[in-house]
């Protein structure tokens, strides 16, 4: 359909996935229900970590990350504030994913573990495809394709590259721990390395 600033782009994705990956990663969602959290589902969790990710990608694009504590882990932000410090402006640019620019997310891995002192943690790896028109050279290794996208005149073109993003979710189940999902890990390959 059309809105006020142009045509919607529809983007299909084709994903083949290893039948023993498959089970694996739903028998750990069938456990998560069974034994952690009865009203656990992977659809929920996903719009969640979407907007998570398009929240801290932006905060970590305008090197906001004093406001970053709630949502990711110590050590991960220590990690982000040297690495941030020395990013240049248009890799800094690139982080940002507005919520509509995503393209496509998966669940990668997913961990049930409990530590030396018995307590329990459910670990859950997202990964997201975004759009970005950050001015990147066209030759960013790593990247998966550089668009161009016309809207209305040919003469206009908007250049957009689709990135990548891997954000690890942790959530401690040890009774009496915060019900509250934190980033455990943040990558931006090429970007924030």
């Amino acid at each position: 359909g059309r809105r006020a600033e142009g045509p919607r782009r529809r983007v299909v994705v084709v994903r083949i996935t290893s039948p023993f990956l498959w089970l694996r990663t739903r028998f750990y969602y069938l456990l998560i229900r069974l034994y952690f959290d009865q009203e656990f589902s992977i659809e929920e969790f996903t719009r969640g970590a979407k907007q998570a990710f398009s929240v801290v990608s932006k905060l970590l694009s305008q090197r906001k990350l004093d406001l970053l504590d709630e949502l990711v882990s110590a050590e991960v932000l220590q990690v982000l504030k040297e690495k941030i410090s020395v990013l240049p402006d248009n890799y800094r640019d690139a982080l940002a994913a507005d919520i509509d620019a995503i393209m496509y997310t998966t669940e990668g891995d997913v961990r049930i573990y409990y530590d030396d002192d018995g307590r329990k943690f459910v670990s859950i790896l997202m990964r997201f495809w975004y759009l970005n028109g950050a001015n990147l050279p066209d030759e960013v290794p790593g990247e998966a394709k550089v668009f161009q996208i016309m809207f209305g005149d040919e003469s206009k073109k908007e250049k957009k590259h689709l990135l990548t993003a891997n954000y690890e979710f942790q959530r401690e189940f040890t009774e009496g721990a915060k019900p509250d999902w934190t980033i455990t890990r943040i990558e931006h390959p090429r970007l924030l390395e």
